[in-house]
């Protein structure tokens, strides 16, 4: 078996990677920066420069990694991009960052894993989006609205890719104790109400990519506090996340 990741080379992805890599398989992982590669010690794992806002550079790593002509079985989308904005202004550059990396960067890489796919009949396309995404308010944070693109650039897709045997797979998670979510609260996650382990997360995503799920949503407790917001009135909706914005930056240095 082929995985090939994007925004394989830490976090999620790269706890995926190592997932799959002990299972025995072949796997691909890219990131736009060398400096932040793991250190190699495996010898089924190959690693590519690439970026997710650039759709050559990321065909031409997947090329590279099917160079044995091995088919590709599974690629895993776990490029992302964060910048805070519900309780404040946010610079142009970071929105941009999160506009071509969510958004530009999901349909970047469902037409290189189509493309891969489609001549061989089978498949299976992830891609992590955010819990977050499941809420639609009109005052949500670029980064929800974004994450929010990512459920539905997904959902059309898997329509689109069904009759040619490939499944879509979107990963809606709540909060994951990875590294940098914890350089992102100042190593302080005690606003960050039922945080997952790396461990489970990857359990439950590989899991749900194994079963062809179509959207897998975790915990399960935030899975239904998100779903129970999702049936306020539009207005109230809006008041209590933005309150919770301002509440979740009121300590912060």
């Amino acid at each position: 078996m082929t995985v090939f990741i994007a925004g394989g080379t830490s976090g999620i992805g790269y706890a995926l990677a190592r997932h799959y890599l002990e299972k025995g398989y072949d796997v691909g992982i890219c990131g736009r920066n060398p400096g932040k590669f793991p250190e190699n010690t495996f010898e089924n794992l190959k690693l590519f420069q690439a970026d997710v806002c650039d759709m050559d550079s990321i065909a031409a790593a997947v090329r590279s990694f099917q160079t044995d002509g091995k088919p590709l079985d599974i690629f895993i989308n776990c490029a992302g991009s964060y910048a805070e904005d519900v309780a404040g202004k946010i610079p142009y550059e970071e929105a941009e960052e999160m506009l071509q990396t969510n958004i530009l960067g999901t349909a970047n890489c469902f037409e290189v894993a189509r493309k891969a796919m489609k001549g061989q009949k089978k498949g299976s396309i992830a891609v992590i989006a955010s819990v977050s995404g499941i809420l639609d308010y009109e005052n949500s944070s670029l980064y929800t609205k974004t994450k929010r693109s990512v459920i539905q650039i997904s959902d059309a897709y898997r329509r689109a890719l069904k009759p040619f045997g490939i499944s879509v797979t979107a990963i809606a998670p709540g909060y994951v104790d990875t590294e940098k979510l914890r350089q992102l609260n100042h190593n302080d996650l005690h606003k960050k109400p039922f945080l997952t382990d790396v461990e489970t997360a990857v359990n439950i995503i590989s899991k749900a990519i194994e079963n062809q799920e179509k959207l897998v949503i975790f915990p399960t407790k935030m899975k239904w506090m998100m779903k129970s917001l999702s049936l306020l009135p539009s207005f109230l909706l809006n008041m209590i996340m933005f309150r919770k914005a301002q509440w979740m930056k009121d300590d912060r240095p």
